[in-house]
């Protein structure tokens, strides 16, 4: 079966794109401000990850979601996803009429096209390390520290009131495939043309929202100066350094303004093309993490269907 290989892009819009800006250039992103829009890059890689646009006085909220494919899958992946049925929808006015738009079941756009492969075609390697010379300390000098540059995009983790209807969309419309799952309360995907454990994963809520984004870093040391770097910009509100069971990655999630997260994310498990992962119904307590601090409180919270007060 045809399916798409990466998620291209996310998209969704805030009250204040200055404010975006500031958060996202702590986090480590190159960020491009123009025509109402802000544009999210990593170091040394041309393609654009998500992009925010500017709703003032609106909470925040994901508008759509991109997803690229091969030239040769195109036309296939459109006809199968007429052919079981699912709604055909107009181009989402903040995106493009490339592809194919879909309608997702709980209401957002979903945008199919023609890409390069911005997925990894193997599982990300660790930065290496310089030999450390007898007699000297191989910790870095805290005052030496280079901002933490994130090196990719990982994945998408979706808020959903109906997760499996979700996960029948991102199979029977995408190609997507469970690569692990705790009931209904959290699914992971992968594509089938190799990528991280997860491109995408969905979370039980009241309804759809953004809950994070993920960004490869290069070690577990980058994830601690990753949290370090944001608690000295101000934003002293995430959850880690831990490790995942189901990914097995080491983060730490700083939260957004908006109530969001973004995660710096290391090694996080490979699934390879033409791999058949032995997907799995795993324990609620294994779906979250292996070690790390108490969850904040409000980590689960979707703040798409309920705001946050106006402080």
């Amino acid at each position: 079966m045809a399916a798409v290989h990466s998620l291209d892009a996310f998209v969704f819009t805030v009250p204040d794109l200055a404010e975006a800006q500031r958060f996202y250039s702590a986090f480590g992103l190159r960020t491009e401000l123009a025509d109402g829009r802000l544009s999210l890059y990593t170091d040394g890689n041309p393609h654009c990850w998500g992009v925010v646009h500017e709703r003032p006085g609106s909470a925040k909220k994901l508008q759509y979601l991109s997803f690229g494919c091969f030239e040769e899958d195109f036309e296939a992946l459109a006809e199968h996803a007429r052919s079981q049925g699912f709604a055909a929808a107009e181009p989402h006015p903040l995106g493009s009429a490339e592809g194919f738009w879909l309608r997702h079941p709980e209401g957002f756009s979903v945008q199919v096209k023609v890409a390069p492969k911005s997925s990894p075609t193997e599982k990300s390697v660790a930065l290496r390390e310089p030999a450390v010379a007898l007699g000297a300390g191989a910790a870095p000098s805290r005052s030496k520290i280079r901002q933490v540059r994130p090196r990719r995009l990982s994945h998408a983790l979706l808020f959903s009131g109906d997760v499996a209807a979700a996960v029948d969309f991102y199979q029977r419309a995408l190609g997507l495939r469970v690569t692990d799952r705790s009931a209904d309360v959290i699914v992971f995907m992968h594509g089938v043309h190799g990528s991280d454990h997860h491109l995408i994963a969905m979370a039980k809520s009241d309804g759809p929202g953004l809950h994070h984004v993920s960004w490869d870093v290069g070690s577990i040391d980058e994830v601690g100066q990753g949290m370090e770097q944001m608690l000295h910009a101000g934003h002293d509100k995430g959850w880690g350094v831990g490790r995942h069971v189901l990914g097995s990655n080491y983060f730490y999630y700083v939260r957004d303004p908006w109530g969001s997260y973004s995660e710096y994310s290391f090694d996080i498990d490979y699934v390879p093309y033409g791999f058949e992962w032995p997907a799995a119904d795993h324990p609620l307590e294994d779906s979250f993490y292996v070690w790390g601090p108490r969850v904040p409180e409000d980590f689960v919270k979707n703040y798409e269907t309920d705001p946050p007060a106006a402080s």
